[in-house]
């Protein structure tokens, strides 16, 4: 079930008012919460649902016996971790592995008879295996306590909000709210609301109207003058972060209707002044996970400089990895980590990431995003060959620049351009409509006015409907 879906429409308003109606009845509250996500998530295969519930049990059974048994808790850590990681590679990578060996067999002349598997991805594997190794993982080194209440556990695993895109909730900011009253409150619900109808627009308007022109881009590529790719690369990269922090709004939103919190995904990555400060600002969940679960345990950056840019490449090559079994994604994960290397080897100014970008950095930002775009195409490309021969015929056709090939993506481009506008003004903020206290949307007849603008630009500008990118992740 998607969030832009009519099912979804009727879904959420259901759940929501029996939710509330079992507020004094905390068990019954978080069961309901378990039903609502297993309904939501077995809308797209029902078969799915014995893998997360395998994922849950078992992280939720090795957390325990991790506690309880001292002197064997590295085996059972391990034991889980493979079990997590084994259903994973199996569903996710194995054919990707059994095509790769299969390559270099023919390259060296050994042929590697490994038969492929007929099997479909589950949606959101990624996200929830990564959330219930968190937990065990915290548990193991003293950072969580194991929780004895199983309805809980699997409500923190399972809530449908972030279940198939994330964020990647930690166990010691989620777990904690699943076992704990919530109240209704009707600052944090109206506040949901706002930030919902946000993602809402950005995926709806913004992302699947990118869509339709870089499809088409991306179809006739071999084709294209080079203005048309230049078109394509800069839409996609607009498509992907308001399809993804779109989904990251909606979810965060919704949340807060349940009296739940959610961590930030995204703060302004496209105003980043270089590839560091992209990445705390890029798919933040994600990056905490591996830089806390893998990045530190490796060394982190305490080992010198040499140690430091084996634990970058390692942390991306998983991060490439993460998203997807192809070659293209790998590709991607080494191109910015080494980006990445390059700024430690030669940047050594001390720079701050707090505050926001200013004018004087839009140098800066504009590199950064140029770079990132570039990446964008490998990560979209069907074949590392296919992106790079992208970006060569991109390069070598922009001196003939001609503005009538843009009008196949214009309202694409000029909601990309408003869009770039509204989060520049509002970059102090943590979504675009967190309003403040002062200026002309503290009357409400003008907040108002805003939210049925959005609104009937979501109904008439809408382009065909897109599947999340993130679900395939």
């Amino acid at each position: 079930m998607s969030f832009t879906s009519f099912a979804f429409l009727f879904f959420l308003p259901v759940v929501f008012v029996v939710y509330w109606i079992l507020q004094s009845h905390l068990r019954l509250q978080n069961l309901w919460v378990v039903i609502a996500s297993y309904v939501f998530y077995s809308w797209w295969d029902v078969r799915f649902l014995l893998l997360i519930i395998i994922t849950s049990c078992s992280s939720y059974g090795s957390a325990l016996l991790i506690s309880r048994n001292p002197s064997r808790r590295g085996l059972i850590l391990w034991l889980n971790i493979l079990l997590n990681l084994g259903i994973l590679a199996c569903f996710k990578y194995y054919n990707f592995f059994a095509d790769s060996l299969r390559d270099i067999g023919e390259t060296i002349g050994v042929d590697f008879s490994i038969p492929e598997l007929s099997i479909i991805l589950p949606v959101g594997i990624s996200f929830y295996t990564f959330q219930s190794l968190g937990y065990v993982l915290d548990v193991y080194r003293g950072k969580a306590k194991p929780t004895t209440d199983i309805i809980a556990f699997l409500a923190f695993v399972s809530f449908f909000p972030q279940l198939v895109a994330g964020p990647i909730e930690r166990a010691t900011s989620l777990l904690p709210q699943m076992l704990s009253r919530r109240y209704f409150n009707r600052n944090d619900a109206v506040d949901g609301l706002r930030q919902t109808l946000w993602g809402v627009f950005k995926k709806m308007v913004i992302a699947d109207s990118c869509a339709m022109a870089v499809n088409q881009v991306w179809d006739t590529w071999q084709d294209a003058t080079g203005t048309m790719l230049l078109m394509g690369m800069l839409l996609f990269t607009f498509q992907i972060y308001c399809d993804f922090s779109g989904y990251s709004d909606i979810a965060i939103g919704v949340s807060k209707l349940f009296g739940i919190r959610l961590c930030d995904n995204f703060r302004c990555p496209y105003f980043s002044r270089n590839m560091t400060e992209f990445w705390r600002r890029w798919h933040i969940s994600l990056m905490t996970w591996f830089r806390d679960y893998v990045y530190i345990p490796l060394g982190g950056s305490h080992g010198g400089k040499g140690r430091t840019i084996v634990n970058i490449f390692v942390v991306f090559l998983l991060s490439g990895l993460w998203h997807g079994a192809n070659w293209t994604f790998v590709t991607w994960g080494f191109y910015h980590a080494f980006l990445l290397v390059l700024l430690l080897l030669f940047n050594r100014k001390k720079q701050r990431y707090d505050d926001p970008a200013s004018f004087r950095q839009l140098p800066s930002v504009l590199l950064t995003l140029t770079l990132v775009a570039i990446g964008w195409v490998i990560f979209r490309s069907d074949s590392v060959n296919d992106g790079v021969a992208y970006l060569v015929r991109m390069f070598s056709l922009l001196p003939s620049v001609c503005i009538k090939d843009l009008v196949m993506g214009k309202v694409a481009l000029i909601l990309c351009s408003c869009l770039m506008i509204v989060e520049w003004l509002t970059r102090y903020r943590r979504y675009a409509l967190d309003f403040s206290p002062t200026g002309i949307f503290r009357k409400p007849v003008c907040r108002w006015l805003l939210y049925y603008v959005l609104l009937l630009m979501i109904i008439l500008m809408h382009g065909d409907e897109q599947m999340f990118v993130y679900f395939q992740f």
